[in-house]
């Protein structure tokens, strides 16, 4: 009898399995087809990242599974970056090396070595027992991926309506992806400068560029793929990590908290904007009609802006950054930082561990390598996040050992250990990078008014101290370590989280590091850098803290404090809704989807030019060089070197400014350029034509305007002219034997 109910009971599980296993197959089935309804044929490019990033990230499990033993899901969706991370170093490294050639088939190939090194490790965590398949977490790791699918295809949709690489800095960006697609080495021709290479962190593109090659699609297409791809892990990691601290947190009682804290989290860090939006976009217009005309920059442009001063700073936050469309070092970097912070929680939330061994803590060793990465990706982001891992090893290590000495020492090991580590990894790089960007650090004559300072950072800032002060409340009065002892781990990391962000919004508002953008915007970058990932730390924190509070079981104003966070959280998440109207239009209209070919505006905003450079991107192989007219910067000039990924003799001059600092250097070649487009000294000409190894003189639209005593007659005789409409291409005769 016993047995029989025993069966029966098995039955019944095996029943309700299957029931949801078919739910999920048919959940797969609708999402397939959701995306081929939306995207239509560029569901196939879509498709195609999707299931590189799938593959991927069930391939480097086996490491995952170390580095995040802690969490339920053993970092499913922290495993696809530590694929895209580490296999797209390892060619990264081998290429600028010079061991092997930029290629598609290097991609392929060393991503297949690092597959096989993962399962290899498989096998070895098998013979010790450890089963690195978590069918306990099944149901947990499904949706997550859905999450994470949903968030990247609906983004990507949103691209659609928007797709030009047109406007703001999208011609660096997209320029950089094909510049290097058409390299075989590394750092690639920079296409505003040749002949000298690249002299920026261009690893975010770089990344992109991998993706590309690996999945053999187009830039045409990836270049928006990138961007919707980070925007997806945007939502999907905080998802996952705050999911976990919560759980940590509140125990098996409350199951439903950590999936609310992990959503709120994920709103917060990639669709909120700040309390800017909120005031002037929704309250003032109230009140005053003058003030109905916001418009979704403003948000990120206002101190220094409204009023208009002499101290414009930038304080952008990622929900802009997916909207806009740029492809910026800070954009791509954003899920590498989040993996970071994944990585320093599951290392804080690991039991105690001998003092001996504080050198071989994997996860932050794998937090050394992603600090190299950083200095390619986002050199920014090297610094910050190397303090903020320091603060978590300081109060992680006094917490476990309480004791001053054993703690300090480990930290100041594994403090040395990932600032070595970085240095090793970040090396290719920094050996043929020249740093003169930077020149120095000074003390801030300007600051933020105080009202400006509170619109935009008063609701974060009120909801962390309100948690600080409470979680030291709830200690009662105790010396340092005790009061480390009896607090428990998620509330520790949430802690230090919270006094980063705090430090990172104030830092502007004391010193600046120095750049050409001093007169008028001294501020301007750090501030923009700093708080950028302020934002991000601000945003994790309260999806925790707002659901903490709301879930205590004390005094009801605790729990008001816990609402207004969730109100204000989901009230500034309108700031998304709000700027996809203003800026991709009225996307509920499936029929104005564009499509995701970022080329596909050429032909309507340079008709006269369009089919010349359609002509270059067909016909011309490899890196010659390209002259074309050199114009400032955020303008339509050097279009074609943006579109093609071709080296010109020089591009947007401030860029290139800020990358070599050297104005002289940078004011020679435009009177260069300048020259051979307008002198009728034959050898003159030649010589300067020579001297920058010019293969074609393009004449369009932005040449014609740029320099009007040229002399096309003369421009023509000085090669063949092997494209000739209203835009002309001519092919110079390297022997001077003329046309």
């Amino acid at each position: 009898m016993e047995i029989q109910t025993i069966r029966t009971t098995l039955e019944k599980s095996l029943e309700r399995f299957k029931i949801r296993r078919e739910i999920k197959i048919l959940i797969g089935i609708f999402l397939a087809g959701l995306a081929v309804f939306l995207l239509g044929g560029d569901s196939r490019a879509f498709f195609a990242w999707w299931l590189a990033l799938w593959t991927l990230g069930c391939a480097f499990m086996p490491l995952t599974d170390i580095l995040f033993a802690g969490f339920k899901d053993r970092g499913w969706l922290f495993s696809k970056v530590l694929g895209v991370a580490f296999s797209g170093y390892a060619a990264w490294v081998l290429v600028t090396l010079g061991i092997l050639p930029f290629t598609s088939m290097t991609c392929i190939v060393v991503t297949i070595l690092c597959v096989l090194a993962n399962v290899a490790l498989a096998v070895w965590l098998d013979k010790k027992g450890r089963n690195v398949l978590v069918a306990d977490a099944g149901d947990l790791i499904f949706w997550e991926e859905v999450i994470f699918y949903l968030a990247f295809l609906l983004w990507t949709y949103v691209a659609g309506f928007h797709p030009q690489a047109h406007g703001v800095e999208k011609f660096m960006d997209y320029g950089f992806m094909e510049a290097m697609m058409r390299s075989t080495t590394l750092p690639a021709a920079d296409m505003w400068y040749s002949p000298e290479k690249m002299n920026y962190y261009y690893g975010g593109q770089y990344y992109a560029v991998f993706l590309t090659r690996l999945t053999g699609t187009q830039v045409s297409s990836t270049y928006h793929l990138m961007r919707t791809m980070v925007a997806g892990m945007a939502f999907a990691l905080p998802f996952s990590l705050v999911r976990q601290i919560a759980a940590d947190r509140f125990g098996r009682a409350k199951r439903l908290l950590p999936a609310c804290s992990g959503l709120l989290a994920g709103t917060a860090v990639s669709l909120s904007g700040n309390m800017h939006y909120v005031i002037y976009a929704k309250i003032l217009p109230l009140f005053d009609s003058s003030r109905e005309d916001y418009w979704f920059p403003n948000s990120t442009r206002y101190i220094g802006h409204d009023p208009d001063t002499m101290d414009r700073t930038i304080h952008e936050f990622p929900s802009y950054s997916f909207i806009l469309g740029d492809l910026h070092a800070h954009v791509v970097n954003v899920f590498f930082v989040l993996t970071v912070l994944g990585l320093l929680y599951a290392w804080i939330k690991r039991g105690r561990y001998p003092d001996k061994k504080a050198f071989f803590q994997w996860p932050l060793l794998a937090c050394g390598i992603f600090l190299g990465i950083f200095q390619w990706t986002n050199t920014w982001d090297l610094a910050i996040y190397y303090v903020v891992a320091c603060g978590v090893c300081l109060f992680g290590n006094l917490a476990r050992f309480q004791e001053w000495k054993k703690g300090l020492r480990s930290s100041v090991i594994q403090w040395v250990q990932m600032l070595v580590l970085g240095v090793v990894i970040a090396l290719p790089f920094t050996m043929q990078f020249d740093s003169g960007m930077a020149q120095g650090v000074r003390l801030a004559k300007n600051h933020s008014a105080f009202y400006q300072f509170c619109v935009l950072w008063a609701f974060p800032v009120v909801m962390v101290l309100a948690y600080l002060i409470k979680l030291a409340a709830e200690r009662g009065r105790c010396r340092p370590l005790k009061w480390l002892a009896r607090t428990k781990r998620p509330d520790i990391f949430a802690a230090v989280l919270s006094l980063c962000a705090l430090g990172l919004i104030l830092i502007p508002e004391l010193v600046y590091v120095r750049d050409i953008y001093e007169e008028t915007s001294a501020r301007s970058n750090t501030m923009f850098k700093l708080t950028y990932q302020a934002f991000i730390l601000f945003g994790i924190c309260l999806g925790f803290i707002s659901i903490r509070f709301l879930a205590a079981r004390t005094r009801k104003w605790i729990r008001a404090i816990g609402v207004l966070g969730v109100l204000g959280v989901l009230v500034t998440a309108g700031y998304t809704v709000t700027s996809i109207g203003q800026w991709s239009g009225q996307v509920w209209k499936i029929q104005d989807y564009k499509g995701l070919n970022a080329t596909a505006y050429l032909e309507d905003q340079y008709p006269e030019d369009a089919p010349a450079i359609r002509w270059l991107m067909a016909n011309v192989k490899g890196n010659p060089v390209v002259l074309e007219a050199n114009g400032d910067s955020y303008t339509d000039h050097c279009r074609v070197s943006a579109m093609t990924g071709l080296p010109t003799v020089l591009g947007w001059k401030v860029h290139e400014w800020l990358w070599r600092n050297d104005l002289e250097a940078v004011e020679a070649r435009a009177a260069q350029v300048q020259t051979i487009y307008t002198s009728a000294d034959e050898a003159q000409v030649r010589g300067l034509l020579k001297e920058y190894d010019v293969s074609y003189i393009f004449i369009g639209k932005m040449e014609r305007e740029s320099f009007p005593s040229m002399d096309e007659d003369f421009l023509r005789s000085l090669g063949k002219v092997v494209f000739d409409d209203e835009a002309t291409i001519i092919q110079v005769d390297r022997e001077g034997r003329g046309s």
